[in-house]
């Protein structure tokens, strides 16, 4: 038995931390929620193999349920070693967090911060890369400028303008600094408000997606058969094409919640497991259904995304760990891409994702294919990507990244562009 006596104290902890309810865990993990919660209150010893289940459904490594917050600081510190490629005596690392935790938690608080900041530089450069709204607004203040510019060098340097054409250029100065004010302005109201959730999107996808992202990307009153009430919300979005996409969206969570009733979809996964495969034939329903019920149920860790035949993403539910660009282009090695490749076939993989600690995902991939209008009409493919955080362990994983730019992996086949993190660049 290798649960201590506070193993279920742990569990416990770091549950209420990520939010999930005792059901929701225990369902991940294949137990009962009254098994888990007889662990959670340490009157029952957790076996091996139910430690590593709720280890994996929590997103932790094994010992940091075994070891407590020590343990947590100790693979915080081991992840620091690994990022950095330093040659530091890891057999030591409980030593030093025992003897030095300040100096411990120290080196492991930079190196979250230090995490944080690679993200935010991801995001940053896809953005100052392609999006279309910063390249406009760009391009105003710098016209602006330049109008400033040209106007200011005619005032210092003719020195006969006659009264009337000297008022007429200082007019047009303050017009054009005014111009320059309200776009400076514009562009750093937009920089600033890029992190919240309802402000600076550029297009309705985006406005959708962070709609969702405040609902908890599960919208409670399609499964209780009340989605008109979602109406009110719906037209409070900015704008009109954020509004078409979520009366689409909430429509098509009308028909997969009718598809997959959410107790009978969840008494399945408690049978065959998140299956996407094995779920589909119960229900006798689409694979994309399937994924897209699994990412919206409440307190389960999926992301998704979603891509047409073109290969351009249309929808991100993020996940944490595995960074989907917003407007650029994905990497190509995703099996997303592979999926859209191959229609109708299911792909299963193992990826790591590039950072300074490479994180490992589990992924399913599949490509569904509708017939447009009459026979030998017009294909539409839609490929979905249903991602999930995997523990560390020596199965050989697909390296990937989120974009070429930001990808400092050396070698790439796949490679369209070198990264701003590479060497020599």
């Amino acid at each position: 038995m290798p649960g201590t006596a506070l193993t279920g104290s742990r569990i416990r902890e770091q549950r209420s931390q990520q939010g999930l309810r005792q059901a929701d865990l225990a369902l991940q993990a294949g137990i009962s929620a009254s098994y888990l919660n007889l662990i959670e209150h340490n009157r029952r010893r957790v076996t091996g193999d139910v430690l590593a289940r709720l280890a994996q459904a929590l997103g932790l490594a094994v010992d940091v349920l075994e070891a407590g917050a020590q343990g947590a600081l100790v693979e915080d510190l081991r992840s620091a070693a690994a990022a950095a490629d330093s040659d530091v005596e890891l057999d030591r690392l409980e030593e030093f967090a025992g003897r030095y935790p300040g100096w411990a938690g120290l080196v492991a608080a930079q190196y979250r911060r230090g995490a944080v900041l690679e993200r935010s530089v991801e995001a940053l450069n896809d953005r100052m890369t392609h999006d279309p709204h910063l390249s406009a607004t760009l391009h105003e203040v710098l016209s602006a400028l330049s109008s400033v510019r040209a106007t200011a060098g005619i005032l210092a340097e003719t020195e006969d303008l006659e009264a009337g054409q000297r008022a007429r250029f200082q007019g047009n100065l303050q017009q054009d600094a005014e111009r320059l004010a309200v776009s400076a302005g514009a562009l750093v109201a937009y920089l600033d408000g890029s992190e919240r959730p309802n402000e600076g999107t550029t297009a309705p996808q985006e406005e959708l997606e962070a709609w969702l992202a405040v609902w908890g990307w599960h919208l409670g009153d399609v499964e209780a058969g009340n989605a008109t009430a979602l109406e009110a919300e719906i037209l409070g979005l900015p704008s009109p094409g954020a509004r078409v996409l979520a009366r689409a969206w909430v429509g098509q969570a009308v028909r997969d919640a009718k598809a997959l009733p959410l107790a009978a979809f969840l008494a399945a996964l408690v049978e065959f497991g998140p299956d996407p495969a094995l779920l589909a034939q119960r229900f006798q329903v689409g694979m994309l259904v399937v994924f897209r019920r699994l990412a919206m149920l409440p307190g389960f860790r999926f992301g998704l995304v979603v891509c047409d035949g073109s290969g351009t993403v249309t929808y991100r539910k993020p996940i944490d760990g595995f960074m989907v660009p917003r407007f650029g282009a994905a990497c190509p090695l995703w099996p997303i891409y592979t999926a859209l490749s191959r229609p109708m076939s299911a792909v299963s993989a193992l990826v790591e994702m590039a950072g300074r600690v490479p994180q490992r995902f589990g992924v399913r991939a599949f490509c569904q294919v509708t017939q447009a209008g009459e026979f030998g009409g017009m294909e539409l493919r839609e490929a979905a990507m249903l991602i999930w955080p995997e523990a560390g362990g020596d199965a050989t994983a697909l390296a990937v990244g989120s974009t070429c730019r930001v990808c400092a992996r050396g070698g790439c086949a796949a490679r369209r562009e070198p990264s701003i993190l590479a060497e020599g660049v």
